[in-house]
């Protein structure tokens, strides 16, 4: 698992520091803190102290108390501690927690609106390294369905998780049409192979290049290219289909180069392109396996997974 040496420091620490009275407000300068729950010593196995620290997680925290949204460094270590927690748990036992947490922060709007925003900044914005949109969905549901929000104030989270829902992990990903450089167009479902690697990029982009290399670079990609077990699809979902044409030359060969020439993708939202570069990693049957992904992520699942 990624994260579990953090994971095990935070569980030791939450251990430890559970054993103890917090500092009060007076004894920090009137700045609070966030108390941690101790996890019992009698839970020894890493996974199931991580489960119990993510369920009780916010068991002392005050969220009628408005001064924390005053202290965002309190706040965000706190919640990102969380999320660093929650990615080494079964999916439903996070969900759960989430839920339950913004049911409990309903107590005062000005900090449920505090921390629905920390979640977006650090499950949502893109150059975020936690994102994690399957985490964010359930936040997305639960102001969709709490009455502090007016019919107004939710009309972004729905359109948000409107576009979250679209080719989430697990479901089959929506099939589109693109323009081929000599002129023909192609479709998503008729490339085969074990493996695609759906890619969204912008000629300009210096980060796209970067990726571009590295994909160009990777043995364990281009080991199942050759094998024919893998192909990349990419695409660039812009008008400038000059820009398009002027960089084709640099992409390999091997590599199906396709242009969205009414950029339907991006203003009809069929896929999230909220930022570029964007990489996907389907199955044979066209199945989401990773969904805005980084490139070392797809590259790990790859060498994990196919068999090479």
């Amino acid at each position: 698992m990624k994260y579990l040496p953090i994971v095990i420091s935070l569980l030791i620490c939450m251990s430890c520091s559970g054993q103890r009275k917090p500092e009060n407000k007076e004894q920090t300068g009137n700045v609070p803190v966030f108390e941690t729950v101790s996890v019992p010593n009698l839970i020894t196995d890493p996974q199931s102290r991580a489960e119990y620290a993510v369920i009780h997680y916010w068991d002392k925290f005050n969220f009628s108390d408005t001064t924390y949204i005053h202290y965002p460094d309190v706040t965000e270590q706190a919640i990102s501690n969380y999320i660093y927690l929650m990615v080494n748990v079964p999916k439903e036992k996070a969900v759960s927690s989430i839920r339950d947490m913004l049911k409990k922060a309903e107590v005062e709007k000005a900090v449920y609106t505090h921390f629905t925003g920390l979640y977006e900044k650090y499950l949502y914005e893109p150059n975020s390294p936690m994102r994690n949109e399957e985490l964010y969905i359930p936040v997305l549901q639960a102001m969709m369905e709490t009455s502090l929000l007016d019919d107004d104030n939710k009309i972004r989270p729905a359109h948000l998780l409107e576009v979250a829902l679209r080719n989430r992990l697990g479901e089959t990903a929506t099939d589109f049409t693109y323009e081929l450089p000599n002129g023909n167009t192609g479709k998503l479902y008729s490339l085969n192979a074990d493996y695609l690697i759906l890619y969204f990029y912008n000629p300009d982009c210096e980060t796209c290049r970067e990726v571009t290399r590295g994909m160009m670079q990777s043995q364990v990609i281009n080991g199942l290219i050759d094998a024919g077990n893998l192909k990349i699809l990419t695409i660039y979902p812009d008008e400038d289909r000059q820009a398009w044409i002027d960089h084709i030359p640099e992409m390999p060969g091997t590599w199906v180069v396709g242009h969205d020439t009414r950029s339907t993708l991006k203003n009809e939202e069929i896929y999230d392109l909220k930022a570029i570069p964007c990489l996907y990693l389907l199955d044979k049957n066209k199945t989401v396996l990773l969904k805005d992904a980084v490139f070392e992520q797809i590259e790990a699942y790859l060498y994990n997974n196919s068999g090479i």
